[in-house]
């Protein structure tokens, strides 16, 4: 806690810093929550070809509806973030699940293209709202030391929440229709938001101990804070790629592999989510522990992983029979690894006072180069020439995001990082 801080919390114009127990059941409900939030999305993926077969558009025409949903979440949330820097955070989060949860619900009576196209625009928007918020919100409750490990939790979500999204819509789908998945997804969301009214609003910054400077506590420094832009930008050509494949891996396993609509789902879910869960712990894990080694270890970790991920791509899209799926498995998993370095490393990089603005911005940088284009991208190159090399342009972006990330570990703050006995109270 900072000096001001301090002075402040003992005139009584701060709330005292969030119990250890508080803080755990904070980053249950909102890890819970932003699994149904992944779970919510990703359904749409499992479900696409039964929709392409009612409402017989192309695969461009899908790409754009995945694309129209990445617009909507990018341009909403930066005013987000603005708010959320000035105004108590908790009710914003809740607005923003009973609003995308209520979308998904909707989509049980859709019946038109162009209805399915607005209902994406609305949950853009409704979970924009969130995923915005959530990242600064936990940083107030644990300190840096930790960020790794308890993003890697919250984002674990990731993987989990797009696994079950297949898996929900892959077993659903073909048996009731491809609107009962949504209907059965869009229920908890209603309940998770009505628990996180009752969570506490933590102390902004009440566990930062990096110094504040002009680049990191003001939006016009933000423009100059270059551990803020390399950790973007390394995200935006993640995001580019990982946003192409998860829409497209069960077409192009059903399509060009011969692979069954249900089959294609279901070990696509499974590999994303055991692949997945490893790689965000792990990943949250050597960040965290190697902090002591080198400051810019969230971005090294991160790096590494995008490096090795080119190969494991290659190979998914061009092995077949025995060594497709291990490739498959092994190409989720590196590029996964990433998720909980780089998110510390962006919460990391700011100070508290524009944390939420600054998450707002990097969304916005990461959408709009990444996942807001590259499945429209991804299905026109499709229609052009085929799925395979459809996802081999995606490996361009991910051999980019290592460069940029590499580069990027000079520009790294040195956050305090105290022995396990010493440490703040907070473990992990």
């Amino acid at each position: 806690m900072s000096v001001e801080q301090a002075v402040a919390l003992s005139c009584g114009k701060l709330p005292p810093p969030m119990r250890k127990t508080h803080a755990i059941l904070a980053l249950a409900v909102l890890t819970v929550l932003n699994l149904v939030n992944y779970i919510d999305r990703s359904v749409l993926f499992a479900v696409q070809p039964l929709i392409q077969a009612e409402f017989h558009r192309s695969d461009a025409s899908f790409g754009l509806l995945t694309s129209a949903f990445f617009i909507c979440y990018i341009v909403t949330a930066p005013f987000v973030g603005i708010l959320a820097d000035r105004y108590p955070r908790r009710l914003l989060m809740v607005a923003g699940a009973l609003l995308w949860s209520a979308a998904t619900l909707l989509t049980a009576v859709t019946h038109s293209f162009e209805t399915l196209f607005i209902r994406h625009t609305i949950i853009g928007i409704g979970e924009a709202t969130f995923v915005t918020i959530a990242p600064a919100f936990l940083s107030d409750m644990f300190p840096e030391h930790l960020r790794g490990r308890i993003l890697s939790i919250f984002y674990l979500a990731i993987p989990a929440g797009t696994a079950l999204g297949y898996l929900l819509g892959g077993h659903l789908g073909p048996v009731y229709g491809w609107r009962a998945p949504f209907l059965v997804g869009s229920i908890p969301g209603f309940v998770l938001a009505i628990l996180l009214m009752f969570a506490g609003e933590p102390v902004r910054g009440s566990h930062d101990s990096v110094k504040e400077t002009f680049e990191r506590s003001s939006l016009r420094g933000l423009t100059r804070n270059w551990a803020f832009w390399t950790c973007s930008l390394g995200m935006a050509m993640m995001t580019f790629a990982v946003g192409g494949m998860q829409v497209w891996m069960p077409t192009f396993l059903s399509r060009v592999r011969e692979v069954p609509l249900a089959v294609a789902n279901q070990k696509f879910g499974i590999m994303t989510l055991v692949a997945g869960i490893f790689g965000t712990l792990i990943g949250g894990w050597l960040g965290d522990k190697m902090l002591r080694y080198t400051k810019g270890s969230y971005y090294l970790v991160s790096a590494i992983g995008m490096t090795l991920a080119v190969p494991a791509i290659v190979a998914a899209v061009t092995f077949t029979g025995k060594f497709m799926f291990p490739a498959i498995f092994c190409g989720v998993f590196l590029l996964l690894l990433n998720t909980a370095p780089l998110n510390a490393a962006l919460v990391n990089s700011v100070g508290a006072r524009i944390r939420a603005t600054a998450v707002a911005v990097n969304l916005f940088t990461i959408h709009i180069l990444g996942d807001a284009f590259s499945p429209g991208l991804m299905g026109y190159i499709s229609d052009k020439t085929n799925l395979r090399m459809a996802f081999l342009a995606a490996t361009v972006a991910v051999g980019l995001s290592a460069v940029i990330l590499f580069f990027g570990m000079r520009f790294a703050p040195a956050v305090e990082t105290p022995e396990p006995a010493h440490a703040s109270g907070h473990t992990l």
